[in-house]
């Protein structure tokens, strides 16, 4: 295989096995396409899925779960902790072998019109797909969120890039799903330590989260990096939810750091991390080295990454990380022989 990308489509579904497992069997029935990874949240009601595979079989997967989650998600009975505007909230295309990102721009764009025209689901295309400058963030095209889509299609400046321009009763049921392409990035929870005080743990872990983001453009902000605060009822503990969207200008121990002492400035404590979805190896590598030997080889390195970013603290909600199943290329190796 000369090309591979990556796709990570994000569903609005977290606790319903049955119709989980059926958007990822719509994945698997797709020759050439393989299911990486499958991550699921009751609180935050989400799934996300991580498959790779030739361009073109992904393409063809990706749209056959959008069409089985446009069946089986009903977006007027949803709720959860994380944002969302959709069945099919957000899906990008990431360049992973042989292929640009120029070029999978070109493939989302293609899936984004098929989703359009066949499937009656309005896309928004941002990243490197975007039709114009303002629509480039994933927050710009999901703002209102799914109770905000209505008033949305009405706004001229937010007209669909592809599918229906108009509120219906399908799309009432579906949402909205926005498509494009983007380099990796890193999904990572940082977890703080309880205090007994849910109200005040959850405004500790939002007031960190304004401080970290790019967006505040302040003292403390981090390049490259999206946050909100939350509670997650399963693990019984508020979370900093980030999205690291360019892992060269702020790394997993960078973001680390930062959040810690943000944390401490709030009387609060950071006490592990989650990794949503899958990480390439070096991002953990390059951690590993940050703690405390910058010429660790690459085994001793992503072992040591995992115990200085708190990765090994979360056995009681069943989240352990193990490295063959949430490092890219190790899971690509043993998956598609790659």
């Amino acid at each position: 295989m000369q090309e591979v990308i990556e796709c990570v489509p994000n569903f609005s579904e977290g606790a319903d096995r049955t119709v989980i497992d059926a958007i990822v069997d719509a994945v698997d029935r797709v020759e050439g396409a393989y299911v990486l990874h499958v991550d699921s949240g009751a609180a935050a009601n989400r799934t996300v899925i991580t498959l790779a595979g030739s361009p073109e079989a992904v393409c063809e997967a990706a749209f056959r779960a959008v069409r089985e989650a446009a069946e089986r998600i009903d977006m007027r009975q949803h709720s959860g902790e994380h944002p969302r505007i959709g069945a099919t909230d957000v899906l990008p295309l990431v360049p992973v072998r042989g292929i640009s990102l120029d070029r999978c721009a070109e493939l989302a764009r293609e899936l984004a019109r098929r989703v359009g025209e066949e499937l009656g689901i309005p896309v928004f295309c941002y990243e490197a797909a975007a039709s114009a400058a303002y629509r480039k963030r994933l927050e710009a095209c999901r703002k209102g969120e799914y109770e905000g889509l209505r008033e949305k299609l009405n706004d001229p400046a937010w007209q669909p890039d592809f599918g229906p321009a108009r509120w219906s009763e399908a799309v009432e049921r579906t949402g909205a799903c926005v498509i494009g392409a983007r380099n990796f990035l890193g999904a990572v929870n940082f977890n703080l330590a309880g205090s007994g005080d849910r109200e005040a743990d959850v405004a500790k872990a939002r007031a960190v989260a304004r401080e970290i983001r790019e967006a505040a453009n302040g003292r403390w902000s981090l390049p490259g990096v999206k946050a909100i605060g939350w509670w997650i009822e399963e693990y019984g503990f508020a979370q900093v939810s980030t999205n690291l969207t360019d892992m060269h200008a702020t790394g997993l121990g960078q973001a680390y750091e930062a959040v810690a002492e943000a944390a401490k400035r709030h009387g609060a404590r950071v006490s592990g991390m989650e990794i949503i979805g899958l990480l390439p190896e070096w991002a953990l590598v390059e951690a590993g080295r940050r703690s405390g030997n910058p010429k660790a080889e690459t085994q001793e390195a992503v072992e040591a990454a995992v115990k200085y970013l708190g990765l090994d603290t979360m056995r009681a909600q069943g989240r352990l990380f193990d490295p063959n199943t949430k490092i890219v290329e190790r899971v690509l190796s043993a998956k598609m022989g790659v």
